[in-house]
């Protein structure tokens, strides 16, 4: 595709109307020169509108393709890996083409490339955390979170089945999960993604809800609780990759946790075993002996 072609793929792409007389003066060619490079991008897939009259023009349709990227060797190689990262991680919103957009993109690289590409596969893996949990909602929480409108959800909670009017903040992938932020009952609650049963989409708007990364980067408005966990130097290395324990200085962690947290804080130190050991507060230490204590009895028939 030669230069003034991408040039008027690009222009179309705005969604404004041009007349055929109107892109030619633009690009400084003949109406026919244009009309043949029309005809060229509808062929390669470019969905555009033609309006006859004397109002008509021509306008690339929504859900259109986009312009073809120009990029280096190593560019190319990279995106390939991406795209290979994406086919692996569940659930994507908007990933309805992704299972086949490696191999498309595959087949539109140059020979050289494939090469190089067919020689990297022996050499590099993604292994995603492996789950069941389908989330078949992902496309609609994210809209609704960017138009910033409720949503009414069936939610699958630890107590049974409930319904949800929210607002979702947006949505990220964690552990193998996706995770949920949204506005209701007057604050901001976490859900999973997966545990949703059904959504439908409401007309109301919710303005000045924070977006994700706001939310993300703001502090917890829970009060905490002051706590200190000591780690053995095998559990400071375990707990370097754990996103709770961020900020850990040697093999000691303090911060704060909400009281409302235990209840996972102590299940998450459950796997440390004997690598970690609760300081203060003295109810969260009980909680995490409780837990050893009954894991033990399954031991003791």
């Amino acid at each position: 595709m030669n230069e003034r072609r991408v040039a008027l793929m690009r222009l179309l792409d705005s969604r404004k109307k041009y007349t055929a007389r109107e892109l030619a003066e633009r690009f400084h060619v003949s109406v026919r020169t244009i009309q043949r490079d029309l005809d060229y991008l509808q062929q390669i897939g470019l969905p555009l509108y033609t309006e006859t009259g004397p109002h008509g023009g021509y306008r690339a349709l929504p859900n259109r393709l986009l312009p073809p990227l120009h990029l280096s060797r190593d560019e190319a190689i990279g995106l390939f890996l991406m795209l290979k990262l994406l086919e692996d991680l569940p659930d994507i919103p908007f990933g309805s083409v992704r299972k086949h957009l490696s191999e498309q993109y595959y087949a539109e690289l140059p020979q050289d490339v494939q090469e190089q590409v067919d020689r990297l596969k022996d050499y590099v893996a993604f292994r995603m955390t492996p789950t069941q949990a389908a989330s078949p909602f992902t496309s609609l929480i994210l809209e609704a979170a960017m138009e910033k409108r409720r949503v009414r959800m069936e939610y699958a909670s630890a107590s049974g089945s409930k319904r949800f009017d929210v607002c979702p903040v947006g949505l990220y992938f964690e552990h193998g999960y996706w995770y949920m932020p949204a506005y209701g009952r007057e604050k901001i609650l976490l859900y999973r993604a997966d545990r949703v049963i059904a959504m439908t989409p409401l007309e109301e708007a919710v303005p000045g809800l924070p977006t994700l990364k706001q939310w993300l980067d703001s502090s917890d408005p829970r009060e905490g609780v002051p706590a200190k966990i000591q780690f053995s130097s095998f559990g400071a290395r375990m707990a370097m990759s754990d996103p709770m324990f961020r900020g850990m200085s040697g093999q000691e962690w303090l911060g704060n946790v909400p009281r409302e947290e235990f209840p996972y804080v102590s299940r998450l130190l459950l796997r440390y075993g004997p690598e970690a050991e609760v300081l203060y507060p003295g109810e969260l230490r009980d909680m995490v002996k409780t837990l050893f204590q009954e894991s033990l009895k399954n031991y003791m028939a």
